[in-house]
């Protein structure tokens, strides 16, 4: 029926309906989401992947909660220029995202980047051209076409290189097949990255000590909600193996898995023990990665067709469509904490994104993080403890080098003890390591006539000598000389000396007393990742006799004919201010000395130490790692240090010391009486210039229930504001000093 005239008229002049506004987040480092409008053409939700305006450019950004923002005109408000065709992030990822940025104190934009890593997978990935069997047939049928066909007589799709490849055939027999109409062209979704895990692809082989441990994790996994696990296990002890089996009913619950790593070096080991468990392997996620694989995993992750990622820290931040568990491996490592821009340690924000999305995580290690050890003993954590190693194997007999009774030969650093251990062992066609946690043939060049010593002209720190590559090199910002022939101070020629040795040093050396040997240096400097992996595989067959490294060589590696360890410098982490110093020697020599005998050849493990009555060297020695935590408990708690206690460290750095200093003394003046919480500086940091800035250092310290949060707002909010070059620096909970 048709309208009257009234009703035209009023729908004429009907107010059109009100412009939606939405929050946006951008990766920015402002405090929150700025307002756009919503193009009446155009459907967004909330966590929706959009590109809006900022100033004269275009950037991406999320679509974020509404935080009960204040009204704005929409006519005033930029419209969102375009909205990606990819799943929207999550509540819980949001959720982790804004609690992330409210620990650290980060800008929330900046922690969401960390989840935007890859703007080129926002959309859908493009299809590919693949070819499908038609009702023809060829002119002459020969053995390699008749192949080709019957692989295509199902009717699915192939690409030419994967049908080629499948028969056995030259791509140019696809090509004839293709002339003369046999297969027509189609297109076909981009193939995955990794093959689907399959968890029930081989039999797990387990013993006694890990079927009870598998046992424990499978029965943790299935009642499902968050939990925390800690496997505690010695060197060797089969923790891989263990926490397979709970990545394994993940995958048959039709959820993702995250496993995190420290080291990229891990990897290339970890994928092959992963693919002969589950018959294809994880994928990847490290700064290694291509952009375009990088863009790839990211997709596949958020649509749920990757179902278990492999990677370095920053993997956290992948914005998975269904994670189900989340495994820290080498939980006490410090390469998981980032300290760029957002400040936070991986393994900690690991069991946070596991407690929002209700869902398990289990924490790894052979010498377990204090912080984890004391959550183990007071229940938070179900602490699997694994003390025997797998197989045959035995751990190395230990035993400590006094320096001062057996002093290496005048120039060298080597004991007598520890060179006729590894003349013993290369005759009988067995490994030695040597470890040296310091890059470089020396840490310190000077002159001996006048006393210069080479120093960064952009830092306080000294120039290391790398020798195999002639020159001197900062390794706080990265300068670098060539190694000079004079003094430039004095200009006397031949009088420099190297003082201290780096692992090139100790190969100089190596090679004084074992010339017929085959050596390999491991060291970060010395090689790409690519080389890194070619390395350890010649070690794992047996190709090197002495292997001499930095920390690279002490986290994970499996060494079938490593049968001695030999540790230079023992003390060598002891001899810092860090709170931390005693744990992570323990630690770190610990790594190093179970890299010996995990086959269940005899094995020996030599520290030159000048300190052997420390309890350090003690508890290394005697095996007993529950009498050095319980040590170091105490101390800690004592001292109302983490985990009993809290702190945070602010960095002000500027152009001159002077304005740093200045503005520090501006922030402690500011700071706000609170009970259980006390503010110690400002000090130049040990490291006081870096990159040309001046560096002062403020510490707080608090009770474990102490706001530190609120407690530094409200001291940047009453402080000096950021002018000039100053820039101020936060970091909750530091694990560095320097």
């Amino acid at each position: 029926m048709a309208k009257d005239s009234s009703d035209l008229f009023g729908a004429l002049f009907d107010p059109p309906p009100p412009t939606r506004t939405v929050p946006v987040l951008v990766p920015m480092p402002a405090p929150g989401p700025y307002s756009y409008s919503v193009p009446e053409d155009m459907v967004v939700e909330t966590g929706s992947v959009v590109q809006v305006p900022l100033g004269p450019r275009q950037v991406f950004g999320v679509v974020w909660d509404d935080a009960g923002e204040k009204s704005v005109d929409p006519k005033k408000l930029r419209p969102i220029t375009k909205s990606f065709e990819c799943p929207p992030l999550k509540a819980e990822m949001r959720r982790f995202v804004d609690w992330v940025a409210a620990y650290t104190l980060s800008p929330p934009g900046l922690v969401a980047r960390m989840a935007l890593r890859a703007p080129a997978a926002f959309d859908p990935e493009p299809m590919i051209e693949g070819l499908r069997l038609t009702e023809g047939r060829p002119e002459r049928l020969t053995p390699a076409r008749e192949r080709v066909m019957e692989l295509a007589a199902e009717g699915h799709g192939w690409t030419k290189s994967g049908l080629a490849h499948a028969a056995g055939v030259s791509t140019s027999v696809i090509d004839g097949l293709v002339k003369q109409g046999v297969f027509e062209t189609v297109f076909l979704p981009a193939p995955p990255v990794v093959a689907e895990p399959d968890p029930d692809y081989v039999e797990p082989r387990l013993e006694g000590p890990q079927k009870q441990a598998a046992s424990e994790i499978l029965e943790d996994v299935r009642k499902g909600g968050f939990h925390v696990s800690l496997i505690d296990g010695v060197t060797g002890s089969g923790k891989t193996e263990v926490y397979f089996e709970a990545v394994a009913e993940t995958l048959r619950q039709g959820r993702q898995v995250l496993i995190l790593l420290p080291e990229i070096a891990l990897t290339a080991a970890f994928l092959e023990r992963f693919q002969d468990r589950f018959g294809a392997k994880p994928a990847e996620w490290h700064s290694d990665l291509s952009p375009r694989m990088r863009e790839k995993v990211w997709r596949q992750a958020v649509t749920g067709e990757v179902k278990v990622v492999a990677g370095a820290r920053s993997a956290l931040f992948l914005p998975f469509d269904n994670l189900g568990l989340i495994i820290v491996d080498e939980e006490h490592d410090p390469a998981y904490k980032q300290e760029d821009r957002v400040f936070y340690n991986a393994r900690d924000m690991a069991v946070v994104r596991a407690r929002i999305a209700e869902f398990p995580v289990v924490l790894v290690s052979a010498t377990p993080s204090v912080e984890s050890q004391v959550n183990g003993s007071s229940g938070r954590y179900n602490t699997i403890h694994l003390h025997t190693r797998f197989g045959d194997a035995a751990m190395p007999d230990l035993h400590l080098v006094d320096m001062r009774r057996h002093p290496p030969e005048r120039g060298g650093f080597l004991s007598p003890v520890l060179l006729r251990g590894i003349g013993k062992t290369i005759e009988k066609g067995e490994q030695a390591l040597l470890f040296l946690n310091r890059r470089g043939y020396a840490p310190l060049t000077l002159c001996r006539v006048c006393g210069h010593r080479f120093q960064c002209p952009q830092c306080s720190s000294w120039l290391v000598e790398h020798r195999f590559r002639n020159q001197l090199q900062c390794h706080q910002c990265g300068h670098n000389e060539p190694t000079p022939d004079h003094c430039p101070e004095c200009g006397t020629f031949d009088h420099l000396v190297a003082c201290g040795p780096g692992v090139e040093r100790i190969a100089e050396e190596v090679e004084k007393h074992f010339p017929e040997a085959r050596t390999i240096v491991l060291s970060s400097d010395l090689m790409g990742v690519k080389r890194l992996r070619l390395e350890l595989e010649a070690i794992v067959k047996g190709e090197a006799d002495i292997v001499i490294g930095t920390q690279l060589v002490a986290k994970g590696h499996n060494f079938p004919l490593m049968t001695l360890v030999g540790i230079v410098d023992a003390d060598l982490g002891l001899a810092n201010g860090d709170p931390r110093a005693a744990e992570r020697t323990f630690q770190l020599l610990s790594q190093v000395t179970g890299r010996a005998g995990r086959t269940g050849l005899k094995s020996h493990g030599l520290l030159q130490t000048y300190q052997p009555q420390h309890p350090v060297m003690q508890a290394i020695v005697s095996g007993d790692a529950s009498a050095f935590y319980e040590r170091e408990i105490v101390e800690r708690e004592k001292a109302v240090l983490p985990p009993f206690g809290r702190l945070a460290s602010i960095i002000v750095s500027a152009d001159t010391r002077g304005e740093a200093e200045t503005h520090a003394r501006g922030l402690r003046a500011a700071a706000p009486q609170v009970t259980g919480i006390m503010l110690l500086g400002p000090a130049e940091a040990p490291l006081a210039l870096i990159r040309g800035r001046h560096r002062f250092r403020l510490l707080v310290h608090g009770r474990r229930n102490s706001d530190m949060q609120s407690f530094l707002r409200t001291l940047l909010a009453n402080g000096p504001k950021e002018r000039g070059s100053v820039h101020v620096q936060l970091d909750i909970d530091p694990q560095s000093f320097l």
